[in-house]
């Protein structure tokens, strides 16, 4: 008796509208924040503001969850929820970062080892200290026992009462309210728990939309016009960079001497790239797909073939090497070999050399190899590379961003950066020493970029509407051995003429199916960073079988 005094006794309605006014209340400072930011707080309309939006959200997040919950689904499924929340809360704050549909497609594709750099013990404390609460609650609380009819009446009038009372809430600041979300339409991605639940139902309808749809395919008429000297194979290495932005290239303008071993190689760099998407499960089925970002159209791209696909089918070997967390589905076309080289750990990205130089030893054909790199994915960026990288000091050791000054985050990027540049230039070393054997090149692309404290901000995967230019700008590398660009036609003053014009990953699919002479309708000439360097431009390489 005495602990029933303790539990009380409450309908399953109540127990919702509790926990969420919680979680609206205290788990959602980044709204709060942006949503009052420039406004007066001793004016009355800012408080009259806050109030009505807070009713609002309560209301709508009640309408939004109360349908899920019974007796037997509300302690654990709204455990989770509060977990979830607190974790999202936590995630947001310490990164700056909106939890849209992508950004939850980048959470759900992430693996372990990825998963396991944002997990810290100061998470740990926040979300213990924002869930322990409602968790409590929910756990103690007695569950009041209904009619199945009656339970469903009383939920439904509950759930057009939430609705009546959002819409009653929202009337008085309705013009504010809209002017903020037209303006900044990308806040209510800060609204949590609404975000991910959001976030999570749009990435369920979209993959059950696309489950079991064929792919289309691309190219179907590819076909490669060979001019190599006979019995020496071509090789052309795409080396897929990961979270490398532009701005710490030093090759590309950046102070500090990032690039030192790249810098004595002939090599072409581009400078004004621009990604797809600011996060790889966004840019890689994009660089790598026909249609771009100047056409986007996500499930277009998904459930498209892509550029390996059209090298296969024009009589390439193609190969995927990858020390990531895989190729976001554009290496599982026919034909196309693919393989992960450290799937119990984290490797650096050396080994993709060393695998390398075993796939040339034994190349008798033309192929292409893809490696995939795990380069500067953050936030633990001192996990990217070998202690003797570590030359720009003090570096954050920590993937806790927040407890290290921009100096530290700074320096701890860029010495990942410093291990990218010689893991390339390890590469074009591997390609050079087989001179006499392969006619050989190499393309390095980063998928996107990252924030690395500049306006508050971190890591990457902002709405790319929105993304700061760092997200967005990739460094772009070309090698060419003197072999590939004279069978190839290529011009490399040409070339070098060409380093400061707009690029962007639309330009991938094209410049690869030009420079290694494949032909086929789906080419856009005006998208190959190679046209007008070939000598003669375009003769015989490339040629849209349309023309």
């Amino acid at each position: 008796m005495f602990l029933r005094r303790f539990r009380p006794m409450m309908r399953v309605e109540w127990i919702v509208l509790a926990v969420v006014a919680w979680m609206v209340a205290a788990l959602n400072g980044p709204w709060w924040t942006a949503s009052v930011a420039g406004r007066e707080w001793t004016s009355p309309t800012t408080w009259s503001f806050l109030c009505a939006t807070f009713v609002a959200l309560v209301a709508l997040h009640f309408a939004l969850i109360a349908p899920l919950m019974s007796r037997r689904t509300l302690r654990p499924l709204l455990s989770v929820i509060v977990v979830a929340s607190a974790a999202a809360a936590y995630y947001m704050r310490a990164y700056a970062v909106m939890l849209d549909p992508t950004m939850i497609r980048n959470i759900l594709e992430t693996d372990a080892h990825e998963a396991m750099d944002l997990l810290s013990w100061s998470m740990a404390g926040y979300v213990l200290l924002g869930s322990s609460l409602p968790l409590a609650f929910v756990w103690l609380v007695r569950i009041e026992r209904h009619g199945w009819i009656g339970t469903i009446l009383v939920r439904a009038g509950c759930i057009v009462a939430a609705v009546v009372v959002a819409v009653l809430a929202i009337l008085p600041v309705n013009r504010d309210l809209t002017s903020l979300m037209r303006n900044q339409r990308e806040l209510r991605y800060l609204i949590t728990p609404g975000n991910f639940v959001y976030g999570l139902l749009a990435q369920s309808a979209s993959d059950a939309r696309n489950a079991g749809v064929p792919r289309a395919p691309v190219g179907t008429d590819a076909r490669m016009i060979r001019i190599a000297a006979a019995g020496k194979p071509r090789v052309f290495v795409l080396v897929v960079g990961e979270t490398a932005r532009a701005a710490n290239f030093s090759m590309l303008g950046y102070a500090r001497a990032t690039n030192p071993e790249l810098a004595r190689l002939d090599v072409v760099a581009f400078r004004d790239v621009r990604s797809c998407g600011t996060s790889t499960e966004v840019s890689v089925p994009c660089m790598f797909s026909p249609y771009g970002r100047a056409d986007y159209d996500e499930r277009r791209i998904r459930n498209s073939e892509g550029l390996l696909d059209v090298l296969a089918r024009a009589g390439y070997a193609v190969k995927w090497i990858d020390n990531q967390s895989g190729c976001k589905g554009v290496c599982q076309g026919a034909g196309i070999v693919s393989r992960r080289i450290c799937p119990g750990g984290e490797c650096f990205d050396g080994l993709l050399v060393s695998e390398l130089e075993r796939e040339l030893e034994n190349l008798t054909r033309d192929t292409v190899i893809v490696l995939h790199m795990i380069g500067n994915h953050g936030p633990a960026y001192f996990k990217r590379y070998p202690q003797e990288f570590r030359r720009f000091t003090p570096a954050c050791a920590t993937a806790e961003l927040r407890r290290c000054s921009r100096e530290e985050v700074v320096n701890a990027y860029d010495n990942a950066i410093l291990y990218t540049d010689h893991v390339v230039a390890s590469i074009v070393g591997s390609l050079q020493r087989r001179s006499s054997s392969l006619d050989a090149a190499m393309l390095f692309l980063s998928d996107h970029g990252e924030s690395l404290g500049e306006a508050g901000l971190y890591l990457h995967g902002l709405p790319y509407a929105i993304a700061p230019e760092t997200q967005k700008k990739v460094p772009m590398i070309a090698w060419l051995s003197p072999q590939f660009a004279n069978a190839s036609g290529v011009d490399r003053a040409c070339l070098l003429r060409k380093v400061d014009e707009p690029l962007s990953h639309d330009n991938l699919f094209h410049s690869v199916i030009g420079v290694l002479d494949v032909q086929t309708r789906v080419y856009r000439a005006e998208r190959d960073v190679f046209e007008g360097c070939r000598v003669p431009p375009g003769s015989g390489y490339a040629r849209s079988a349309a023309r």
